[in-house]
């Protein structure tokens, strides 16, 4: 287990986690560790099991079987005191409805030793947020930002942010994620950040995790996760083969995807060292651009696909 530069324990540490509703398994087996002054990126497909995760983090439910640390302290033996150093931001906010910021703040201070009411005032004028207006008024934007503002105002050592910007306007997210990037930098608050944006994550992670089916599929920087992944197409009008030169495709370490339309054939390898070169362009094929979107679909297919053969 890797320290943070201070010495500390990991922020967060999740080791070998499951959980059951029923006779629905959602993790099996989750692993993953947040260091000190991170911003993590946590990716899944809708059920890959992200939403489980921020209620364990937040001791809102609990594990079946593993560990599940926040500060190298066991969640379940110190809530309270543990929930103190959290900030919380969830996709969908629920205040009092009568409750206006300056109302809210007066109420909260009271929960949170390390409430900073100067740095409240600052974030609420910040984001333009009216004092007096009853939340029930909100947008679901302006109700997002109230709710950074409350959690960046009880200076949290952790912030948890679970698709906090769903919805929200081009500028809303800009201004959004320009305040989490300048906390982590200025304070060193660490923030674990479950998104399906994917633009969200490269725009401010330093790292990343993709759960799927209730497993950590990867756990890196997401130059790690586009390094050696190159996606092949050729187009219709080439009277072109089943795939890559089989030679060719044996020189990868996987075959993420394989996909076929009218217009054209493509195929995304993942390549353990240098791509090699040469054969398949020879032939046809052309060497496709990829986003982060593409190679985060690509790795998640791939993870299903060797998940299929290995049942047969």
């Amino acid at each position: 287990m890797q320290s943070d530069a201070s010495g500390g324990l990991p922020a967060i540490t999740l080791k070998n986690v499951h959980k059951r509703f029923g006779s629905l398994q959602v993790l099996q087996g989750l692993t993953l560790n947040v260091e000190r002054g991170e911003v993590y990126g946590f990716l899944g497909r809708n059920g890959a099991g992200k939403s489980t995760t921020i209620k364990l983090l937040m001791g809102i439910t609990q594990a079946d079987e593993g560990l599940v640390s926040l500060f190298g302290e066991d969640i379940s033996s110190s809530l309270i005191p543990i929930r103190q150093r959290i900030g919380y931001v969830a996709q969908e906010q629920h205040f009092y409805p009568w409750m206006s910021p300056k109302a809210l703040g007066s109420f909260l201070k009271g929960l949170y030793p390390k409430w900073d009411k100067r740095r409240y005032a600052q974030l609420l004028d910040r984001f333009e947020l009216p004092l007096k207006r009853k939340s029930a008024v909100f947008s679901g934007g302006m109700k997002a930002k109230l709710a950074l503002s409350v959690a960046l105002a009880s200076r949290p050592e952790l912030l948890i942010l679970d698709e906090p910007t769903a919805g929200m306007d081009p500028v809303a997210r800009r201004e959004f994620l320009d305040l989490v990037r300048e906390e982590s930098a200025q304070a060193g608050t660490t923030t674990f950040f479950s998104t399906h944006l994917i633009d969200d994550i490269e725009s401010i992670s330093t790292r990343i995790g993709i759960v799927e089916n209730g497993k950590t599929i990867y756990d890196g920087s997401l130059q790690a996760l586009s390094q050696g992944v190159v996606a092949y197409r050729i187009d219709s009008e080439h009277d072109y083969p089943d795939a890559l030169p089989g030679e060719f495709v044996r020189q990868a370490t996987q075959v993420l995807q394989h996909m076929q339309s009218p217009q054209h054939r493509t195929l995304i390898l993942k390549f353990a060292g240098s791509v090699p070169s040469g054969m398949p362009l020879n032939l046809g094929w052309r060497i496709h651009p990829m986003s982060l979107e593409d190679i985060f679909i690509a790795v998640v297919a791939g993870q299903s696909q060797g998940r299929n053969q290995g049942d047969r």
